[in-house]
Parts: C-alpha cells; sequence; structure tokens
C-alpha cells in the first residue's frame, strides 16, 4: 500500500501539564496554553517557526484561532480541529506537513471534567456555567459506555471468560501510573479491588472506565529534514491510519469479528516496513478495558477471546502488569484508565517519551526503536500509528 509520508514527518516537542481530577482555577485555555509552551520551549523553537495549529475538537475545548490569538501564532498557514481521539489531529498534522500546506504545527489537546461525566463537575457551578453548550447524553441511549458494556457481554459469552481478565488491564494501568509523574491515579490497586468494585453497568465497574481528568498535552510536528537540524533525538511516523466500517454505530456493529480495529491492522501493516517483532512499547487505547482486549487480539498478540490469558501468560509479579516476552511494557504510562482520559494523547505522548528516553528511569525502555499505538475503540474512531526513534 502506498505510504509517501513514511518517516518523512517527526515529532520534536513535547509539553504536559499533567492530569489531575481537579486544577483548580484553571480554565481548558490556561491549560492548553501551559502545555503548548512547554512543547515549544521543549521543541527549542519560537512562535515565529509555527504555522500550523491542529486542536482535538474535545468538547469545551480551545479553538485553532484561540490559540493563535492567545500565544500570539501569526501567518498561520494551516488550521484545524478534527475529531476528538488524538490521532486524528495526529494524521491531519501529519498530511499537512507532508502536502506543504505548512512546515511546523503546534498539536494541541485539553482536558476538563465536565458535567455530564462527572458528579463532582456537575455540582461545581463554574464546570456548570463554562459548559453551559455540552450536550448531556440521554441515560438509555448505546453512545458509547452502555454499547461498550453490551459488547463487554457479549465477549464474555462468546468466550466464556472472566471478568478477571477486563481486572488484568486496569491493575497493569494503575501499576504503569504508579511510575508515571503525570499520572491522576496512582493508588496501588488489587484484583479483589476490582472484583468488588462499584458496578456501574454489568459487566462493567468503575475500574473497567477511563478517568476524567483535568490537563492538556501538546506537540511539536515538523518535517524529519528540519527536525534533524533541530534536535538530536527527533521521533518520526512511520504509518498512521484510521478506520472505518459500514456498520458504525454502537448497536449496529453485527459481532466482533470485524469492525474499526480490523481496518487499521491491516493498513497498518500494508504500510509498515515493521511489525509486531519489532515493538518495542505497546500502546493500546483503553477508554473501556474490553476495548484493550480488543487490541492485544486483532493486532495479532494472541487469537480472539484469549487476550486475559496473554495478560496472564506475560505478567510481571514484580512490576505488577504485563511485560510482553519479558521486555515489552503495555501502556507504560498508565493509560486511560489510570493516568486519565487523555483520549490518546496520553498513549502519544508515552511513544515518544519511550522513543525518545526521556521517560522516568524506572518505567523506561531501554534503546526502544518502535512504538505500536492502537488508538479509539470499534465503532468510527479507530486509529493506529507506528513511531521510530530516527
Amino acid at each position: 500500500m502506498r505510504n509517501p509520508i513514511r518517516d518523512e514527518v517527526a515529532i520534536v516537542g513535547l509539553g504536559s501539564t499533567g492530569f489531575s481530577r481537579d486544577a483548580g482555577d484553571k480554565s481548558c485555555k490556561a491549560l492548553a496554553c501551559e502545555a503548548s509552551i512547554a512543547a515549544i520551549q521543549d521543541a527549542g523553537i519560537s512562535r515565529e517557526d509555527i504555522n500550523g495549529i491542529v486542536a482535538s475538537n474535545e468538547p469545551g475545548g480551545v479553538s485553532p484561532n484561540q490559540m493563535a490569538a492567545t500565544l500570539g501564532i501569526s501567518d498561520v498557514t494551516h488550521f484545524s480541529s478534527p475529531t476528538a481521539v488524538a490521532l486524528f489531529s495526529l494524521v491531519d498534522a501529519v498530511n499537512a506537513i507532508f502536502s506543504g500546506s505548512c512546515d511546523t504545527i503546534l498539536m494541541y489537546f485539553t482536558y476538563q471534567r465536565l458535567p455530564w461525566n462527572s458528579r463532582s463537575a456537575a455540582s461545581d457551578p463554574f464546570r456548570r456555567y463554562s459548559n453551559l453548550g455540552t450536550v448531556v447524553p440521554v441515560p438509555e441511549t448505546p453512545n458509547p459506555s452502555a454499547a461498550y458494556t453490551a459488547w463487554a457481554s457479549r465477549y464474555i459469552h462468546e468466550y466464556d471468560i472472566a471478568r478477571e481478565d477486563f481486572g488484568r488491564v486496569a491493575l497493569n494501568m494503575r501499576a504503569n501510573a504508579a511510575r508515571n509523574p503525570l499520572a491522576a491515579m496512582t493508588k496501588p490497586l488489587t484484583m479483589d479491588d476490582y472484583l468488588n468494585a462499584r458496578m456501574i453497568r454489568d459487566p462493567l465497574c468503575m475500574l473497567d472506565m477511563d478517568i476524567p481528568v483535568d490537563g492538556a498535552d501538546a506537540f511539536i510536528l515538523t518535517t524529519t529534514e528540519k527536525a534533524k537540524k533541530i534536535t538530536d533525538n527527533p521521533v518520526v511516523i512511520h504509518a498512521a491510519t484510521v478506520g472505518l466500517v459500514d456498520k458504525n454505530d454502537e448497536d449496529q456493529l453485527p459481532d466482533l469479528s470485524r469492525h474499526g480495529q480490523h481496518v487499521v491492522v491491516e493498513t497498518l501493516k500494508a504500510k509498515s516496513d515493521v511489525w509486531l517483532d519489532d515493538v518495542d512499547v505497546f500502546l493500546p487505547y483503553d477508554g473501556f478495558s474490553i476495548i484493550t482486549l480488543g487490541w492485544i487480539e486483532n493486532l495479532g498478540w494472541c487469537k480472539p477471546g484469549q487476550a486475559g490469558t496473554f495478560l496472564k501468560d506475560h505478567w510481571d509479579d514484580k512490576r505488577g502488569s504485563a511485560m510482553i516476552n519479558g521486555r515489552i511494557p503495555i501502556n507504560p504510562h498508565g493509560g486511560s484508565l489510570s493516568e486519565g482520559a487523555t483520549r490518546g494523547s496520553g498513549h502519544l505522548r508515552e511513544a515518544v517519551e519511550q522513543l525518545r528516553g526521556s521517560a522516568t528511569e524506572d518505567r523506561l525502555v531501554k534503546d526502544a526503536k518502535t512504538a505500536l499505538i492502537g488508538c479509539g475503540g470499534f465503532f468510527f474512531n479507530s486509529q493506529g500509528a507506528i513511531l521510530k526513534r530516527l
């Protein structure tokens, strides 16, 4: 399959506020600016070098024109707000740079607990006021938690698995988050804690669902040619794609045998020179624990229905988390279940941190060269990317 952008665009700057359940009096704009300024400084460039802005279209987020005005970024030749979930923005940014629409992009993601996803946020007058336009989902629609609980039930029925398979996903993320200073949830978690956690919608409990947080991530992207001149450790986008099938609504998917993840996997394999044997860091999405099991199976680490057993077989008791073949961590930053619900920007940031060797020592994969990201869920937001150290 054609992939002319292969290794032609690089990430050269990172910035993050870290994530918490409450960032105090900081607005979404303040958080986005803090992360963006940190990314610009990390890249060693100035705002005058930026001529593209890509902002994830998050509820309550900050538009590109607002960011340009706030940071004083002038003469912008590409700006967009792709659908939320991080790799939509990454694909847009890579294509914009490769096509010549712009040379250097500021890409950022900002999050704030909103009234519809947190009881305490709904009680906060500031959050209610600042998000008056937010659409509150009807409780009995299948979008999104009801759908994933239904498919989790289907998964249990089809493969005769126990809830402990979901629990291992949660335990893996929490143990890894304890080694990540940006993470919101670091309290140790046991399987008993998981099995006794408050049930939200059977069979998924509170610990199966990502944690709403306040915070922001930002990235600087540019051409690989330019990246080599401004940093010693650029990370290139080797391949990136999104995936969709015709039955892409939560209640219309016929079964688990064919959905967006499968399209992503097939396309990534066709576009890439590397695959599972070459991977040093694996970052599967975990907005719901069932999604992570799906990525493990659909990427080919194991057969359908065997992801829980796969995690158990590759479990490192000392670390309290999975290490594939004793060397490949799964979401070493703690993922959405414990670092916080970053819609995949945390997964992307961790891939870059690992590949350029800037992750904290206790979670660093030494000499990592390749990271595989499976982002988004089953339906209308499946995405994937392979990043490489140049």
